[in-house]
């Protein structure tokens, strides 16, 4: 988390040095109008708008100005980028089978669900994260590589993970659909074709443990009905006789620790 805090708070940095910067070329009210006029009057070194220099081994590099802008709209895409990159849609996805196999319609809240998965999310890639830090992050603010070479870096972590989740199944499928050759190692994978084949993944895993997580709780529902039928109290829903039994096996059982630690698990951590 302060490493996210950090990436955005040099983000305003920047957009306000930017502004700094014109700032201190727009002429205030009490500047006469011939003084700007003047064609010769020298320049008081403003950002440049957009500006690209090329150097001698062929790559390039950006303005100030104009990385401000690509990270802006970066920042525009972080929502997919938590929801799709991470670890974020096999959590929220076995929380909301859970709390519809217990039963329960609103509680734990959306927000709560989705609070508790995003720190969970964060807490699972943290791993990731420092290494993007350190290969990436780091280095740049350091001023050691470019911003071209830190995006390079910072792929690499998060292609090892996603790699690493993702089924051989589900990747030959992309590569079939794209038409596109294989690759003679996992490395070589590209992010178009890794990112949908690691959402596939995760769904497919999502779903499996939802499916194992529902089996106890049918179990209770398939007993309580049975009891009802058998009483002749078939006016009765089954659902409010079974629910308090489900949320008491939950409870007994330790369930949200062992429902976190085997998401964790699932992941390697």
């Amino acid at each position: 988390m302060n490493r996210v805090i950090a990436f955005v708070l040099l983000a305003c940095c920047l957009v306000f040095s930017a502004t700094q910067a014109v700032a201190d070329t727009t002429p205030t009210a009490s500047t006469p109008a011939t003084s700007i006029a003047v064609p010769s009057m020298p320049s008081l070194g403003g950002l440049p708008a957009v500006a690209v220099k090329t150097n001698s081994n062929g790559t390039q590099e950006y303005s100030v100005s104009l990385q401000i802008l690509l990270l802006m709209t970066a920042l525009t895409f972080l929502p997919a980028f938590v929801i799709m990159m991470t670890s974020f849609t096999r959590i929220i996805i076995v929380f909301s089978i859970l709390r519809q196999a217990l039963g329960l319609q609103q509680s734990p809240s959306n927000q709560i669900l989705i609070g508790l998965a995003l720190f969970l999310s964060l807490f699972i890639m943290s791993p990731v994260l420092n290494k993007i830090s350190e290969q990436a992050y780091q280095p740049y603010i350091q001023e050691k590589i470019t911003a071209q070479e830190a995006i390079e870096q910072a792929k690499k972590p998060l292609h090892e993970f996603m790699i690493g989740q993702t089924r051989q199944s589900d990747l030959q499928l992309f590569f079939r659909i794209s038409h596109t050759q294989p690759v003679q190692s996992p490395e070589q994978v590209p992010f178009l074709l890794l990112v949908p084949a690691f959402i596939t993944s995760e769904l497919k895993t999502a779903f499996q443990i939802g499916f194992i997580i529902f089996i106890p709780f049918l179990v209770i529902d398939i007993v309580v009905a049975s009891v009802l039928m058998a009483m002749g109290m078939m006016m009765l829903s089954p659902l409010i006789i079974s629910l308090p039994f489900k949320i008491m096996l939950f409870v007994l059982v330790d369930g949200w620790a062992l429902i976190i630690g085997t998401l964790a698990a699932s992941f390697g951590i």
